[in-house]
């Protein structure tokens, strides 16, 4: 549910130290504040280094989807500078975020001249479609009761982190059925 990579993390941290280092800056995002929003340009490649994200796609009924939340190290908008299409997603601060952007062109540069950096960004692609994959079919074939079970296992204090709206969103319910789910859940 919450993703991380410090793997990713700990190398853009060296790069940020060699050469490259003044072409990837270090900002900072607000609770609230969208990183990137859906349907427009992305011009870099973010990187989470301290917080916590979600990713979500707004639909044409106007309800939110959560794809995923993001952790330390999580990666985004290589997608959208690989296929130089708009994005799909809407990016949001759920704490105080610090997050590195990497510009296209060095993004660009780093793939054709920096092996290990390609390699990293194909595993993070390969991970992201597997977890996808794996998300669908374990949703599809076990109840909200047990995925709630297995997520509140995983992330105790997910209700604290995350809130009830966004948990509600992520599962694809009401937050109402949530709330009955709790209390099934949760004695």
């Amino acid at each position: 549910m919450i993703r991380v990579n410090s793997t990713f993390l700990d190398y853009i941290v060296t790069l940020k130290n060699s050469s490259y280092g003044e072409l990837i800056t270090e900002k900072q995002a607000e609770f609230g504040e969208k990183i990137i929003e859906q349907k427009t340009n992305v011009r870099y490649v973010f990187l989470i280094k301290e917080g916590l994200a979600k990713c979500y796609l707004t639909e044409d009924t106007g309800e939110d989807f959560i794809q995923e939340f993001f952790g330390k190290g999580e990666v985004f908008g290589e997608i959208e500078l690989i296929t130089n299409n708009i994005s799909f997603c809407t990016i949001e601060a759920l704490t105080p975020t610090t997050y590195f952007k990497i510009p296209k062109r060095v993004f660009h540069d780093l793939i054709k001249k920096d092996e290990a950096f390609n390699t990293q960004i194909l595993e993070l692609m390969a991970g992201k479609v597997r977890y996808t994959a794996l998300r669908h079919s374990y949703n599809q074939t076990h109840s909200i009761e047990e995925i709630l079970k297995s997520l509140l296992l995983q992330y105790p204090d997910l209700l604290k982190l995350i809130s009830k709206k966004d948990i509600s969103n992520y599962l694809g319910i009401t937050v109402r059925s949530l709330n009955r789910v709790l209390k099934t859940v949760i004695p």
